[in-house]
């Protein structure tokens, strides 16, 4: 009986996987039959690769690889090659086949970009990340095959779509290598409404209850916005019909992270964020009207509504680097609100939404192809050093993914596109190398201008260079371009290996001098006693002698191999809070528990009361800090040293008093002062560490750190304060401790 039940299970599941696979062919354009046949082989082997795998929900682990090949085609608009490989993207990594059954099956082209989106095996040693490692690996076959990384995207987003059948932290894990790899990527890559999406379902695990107080305030507020859509929408609607265009008429409403950003940056809440969403008019007109389409419309929007001259943003004449085209300005509707509107063609939406992909359909579009290309480049002679490692490439690769870009001349005419903030330095460096590391200087439009100088749209640049000169330290404060950082690193790298040489012959002499063997043994335990991170940075110091070698009568020298005095036991300055203990079934380290010795502390960057949600960062020197999830660098540390995280979480009862930094702002009124300071001490007894008041044209602003037991404890203080006539607004800061 239950083996029939059974059965029919299976035979449904299958059903099932069959009908996907359909939907999944229904989106696939422009097929031929071989196409069709190639796909449908793919679907059979990866189904038969994957039949005894699940995934965390229970489904079938097919389904996922479905899904991917679904978002390559339907949201990316990837062609059959592309579907094939996201059907075989795990089959490699988690299954018995090769990539020689590949080649086999497929062919050399289907080989190569499955080897690229197959994760790397190796263990690497603690202080690398494995997925930066695997990160730069993806980046690499770029230039090989961009739709390794598109793949990998959709693979991506999927993954983040299901997330929620995942632990807890995992979900943090996961979410914050998004937001902090795979976002910067699909915007780099044109693909703004993964972008969007990507940020969104990283912010709902990372920052839950903020991104479901955004959500809920969005969709109250959705009627009244539509009703306000329409009535500015209408007479535009009427003049481009009545001028005989074909065209469609968009509201595009910002994503909940693009709100959140906003409401950060400028210090503002969700009621005071003008720019909730944008109208988009999208003509169908030809490739050669484009152009005087998309001005020609502007000039009937601008007829019934005032442009602001500051906010005008023309990318149909010079797109930017990811191929976006479109004509942005901002206008102020009847009502007294700040509006952007957005003119495109279809040609151009279609790439704005899914990127360098859609490049594939219009050939004809050689401008954005010739840009990314060149940023291609840049990105294979950043991975050229031999000395970069994971993390460093990382870090400079995000350096030029969400620049704004500005348009530079050289004294020949020559456009060449650098990110926003670009100095003199990363202008020479962008011409070639040579000319980078012997500038001294440059004329801007005529004008000398320093090394430091930053750059506008516009400038014509002509670089003044000396043999004499050669790149320093400084200069790193001065550039903003991977190139350029990466450039000056590599010639400081090759003065400091010289320096370093002869730092190596001192330390020779000196364990010559003392009978000590100049061996791996005695430069490692070197390096210890003096808590350096390599030989060469050992070597380097002796050489500028910032290392005193007379301590070197204070080791023990055993027939010439040097031994450290075992170090005499510190007594621990721990207060009993300082004591918890783990929980080894849940590698969960619990706070406030007397139990073990373990020591941590508070970070003093997010300062966790009891009540947040947190987790336990290893620290090299420090034991364990404790950070907030929603902390500013949560996102860095889980991304970058995920393996260094442990989960954390209050013990249930008895807690301590905790400090929390409040600010208040609002209108300065008599007595506010007072009122506030009264609810501090009287109100809720709660201790006050220090508290400055400052007033500017009108509006206060009050600083204050004060002792409060949890969250809800803090809470209802804060609470208290937004009921005081006059105040505004008060927020929780990450504030330093005394």
């Amino acid at each position: 009986m239950s083996k029939a039940l059974s059965d029919i299970d299976i035979e449904k599941e299958r059903k099932e996987i069959l009908n996907a696979f359909r939907g999944l062919m229904r989106t696939v354009k422009d097929r031929n039959k071989e196409d069709t046949r190639t796909i449908r082989r793919a679907f059979d082997v990866a189904v038969e690769a994957h039949k005894e795998m699940r995934r965390k929900s229970g489904e079938p682990y097919i389904y996922h690889p479905i899904a991917v090949a679904r978002i390559c085609a339907e949201e990316m608009s990837l062609g059959p090659t592309a579907i094939v490989c996201a059907l075989l993207h795990d089959t490699v990594e988690d299954t018995h086949i090769t990539l020689e059954d590949v080649e086999e099956l497929f062919g050399p082209k289907v080989r190569l970009i499955i080897d690229g989106l197959t994760k790397i095996p190796e263990v690497f040693d603690e202080n690398a990340s494995v997925q930066a490692e695997n990160f730069r690996k993806m980046v690499l076959t770029i230039s090989d095959d961009i739709r390794v990384v598109i793949i990998k995207l959709a693979d991506r987003l999927h993954n983040m779509r299901t997330l929620q059948s995942m632990r807890p932290d995992k979900q943090m894990k996961i979410a914050s290598e998004t937001k902090f790899l795979y976002a910067p990527l699909a915007h780099r890559l044109g693909l703004n409404s993964v972008k969007s999406e990507l940020e969104d379902l990283a912010m709902r695990y990372t920052d839950p209850s903020v991104y479901a107080e955004i959500q809920n305030k969005l969709k109250s507020t959705k009627d009244v916005r539509n009703r306000f859509i329409r009535k500015f929408v209408a007479p535009i609607k009427e003049a481009l019909t009545y001028e005989g265009y074909i065209f469609t008429v968009k509201a595009r409403t910002k994503s909940i992270s693009s709100i959140w950003r906003k409401m950060q940056t400028k210090e503002v809440p969700f009621e005071e964020v003008y720019d909730l969403f944008a109208i988009r008019i999208i003509v169908d007109t030809p490739t050669e009207l484009e152009k005087p389409d998309c001005w020609r419309i502007y000039s009937i929007v601008t007829d019934f509504y005032q442009p602001s001259p500051d906010r005008l943003r023309d990318w149909i004449s010079t797109p930017r680097a990811n191929g976006y085209e479109s004509l942005h300005t901002t206008v102020m509707s009847p009502s007294g609100k700040w509006i952007e509107v957005q003119i495109r063609s279809e040609r151009m939406d279609e790439i704005a939404e899914k990127g360098l992909a859609a490049h594939y359909r219009y050939k004809e579009s050689k401008t954005s192809e010739t840009k990314f290309d060149r940023w291609i480049s840049e990105i294979r002679e950043l991975m050229a050093s031999p000395d970069a490692n994971a993390m460093d490439f990382i870090e400079e690769f995000k350096l030029n993914l969400f620049n704004d870009e500005i348009y530079i001349f050289t004294p020949k005419g020559e456009l060449r596109v650098l990110p926003i903030d670009s100095t003199i330095l990363d202008f020479a460096y962008d011409i070639h190398t040579a000319v980078g590391d012997k500038c001294i200087g440059a004329k801007v439009n005529n004008r000398l201008v320093p090394l430091s100088y930053q750059l506008q749209s516009g400038d014509q640049v002509e670089i003044i260079t000396s043999t004499k000169q050669k790149p320093n330290e400084e200069w790193l404060r001065y550039v903003v371009t991977a190139r350029a950082r990466q450039k000056i690193k590599s010639s400081l790298n090759e003065v400091r290996k010289a320096i370093a040489m002869d730092g190596r012959e001192i330390l020779e002499r000196k364990f010559k001098q003392h009978n000590i063997q100049f061996d791996s043994a005695n430069i490692s335990l070197l390096e210890k006693y003096y808590k350096l991170p390599t030989a060469t940075e050992l070597y380097f110091r002796i050489a500028k002698g910032k290392i005193d070698l007379k301590k070197l009568r204070e080791l023990e020298n055993k027939n010439g191999f040097l031994q450290l005095e075992k170090p005499k036991p510190v007594p621990r300055k721990i207060k009993k809070e300082n004591i918890s203990r783990v929980d080894n079934k849940n590698d969960t380290i619990i706070i406030g528990e007397d139990f073990k010795d373990i020591q941590y502390k508070m970070s003093q960057c997010c300062n966790p009361i009891p009540g947040d949600k947190i987790f336990g960062f290893v620290t090299i020197s420090e034991g364990i800090k404790i950070h907030r999830n929603s902390c500013p660098n949560a996102e860095h540390l889980m991304s970058k040293m995920a393996y260094r995280c442990i989960k954390a979480r209050w013990k249930g009862a008895d807690l301590k008093e905790s400090m929390a930094a409040i600010t208040v702002t609002g209108i300065d009124r008599v007595g506010i002062v007072n009122r506030i300071t009264e609810i501090i001490s009287n109100q809720h007894n709660v201790d006050m560490r220090s508290i400055s008041f400052e007033t500017n044209d009108g509006i206060f602003e009050g600083n204050m750190k004060v002792m409060v037991y949890d969250t809800e404890h803090l809470n209802n203080l804060m609470q208290k304060f937004e009921q005081v006539d006059g105040v505004q607004r008060v927020v929780r800061k990450g504030a330093e401790a005394d």
